[in-house]
């Protein structure tokens, strides 16, 4: 090979494996962790941020049961779950969403309401056998 070639080469590499490494050192340095940017919010969207992390989160696990409803099936994604193909007349009125808002809402009020009663019925139990003690004393 000719040397001048072979320098070339050598060049190119070196200023390509710069360039490269620039990039990454600037995207890590110039981005923005996730709690960076949460903090740089105004406070009503931080508000509806944290709001809406549960419905979020939610949303995720649907998600990742239909991706392993789907994994198991040969069909397409949207013959094996709930997200329709905007493409088929068929499935075109159906709603993408995986859950639903007022339903979300609903089940997070039950069972904020479920464990209120729990949590007061533990505590009418304490409040007898306070007394139970408090007149086995006389």
């Amino acid at each position: 090979m000719d040397p001048l070639v072979a320098r070339a080469y050598l060049r190119g590499l070196l200023y390509g494996s710069g360039i490269i490494a620039t990039g990454v050192v600037l995207f890590k340095y110039t981005t923005p962790t996730d709690e960076e940017l949460i903090s740089r919010f105004s406070p009503e969207i931080r508000a509806e941020y944290e709001k809406n992390r549960a419905l979020r989160q939610q949303e995720q696990k649907e998600l990742m049961e239909l991706v392993k409803q789907t994994t198991a099936s040969n069909d397409p994604i949207w013959k094996t779950g709930k997200i329709g193909s905007p493409f088929e007349k068929d499935t075109r009125s159906m709603d993408p969403k995986l859950v639903n808002f007022q339903e979300f809402e609903k089940e997070k009020g039950l069972k904020y309401q479920q464990e209120q009663i729990e949590k007061s019925e533990k505590e009418l139990q304490e409040a007898k056998e306070l007394l139970k003690k408090k007149s086995s004393w006389w």
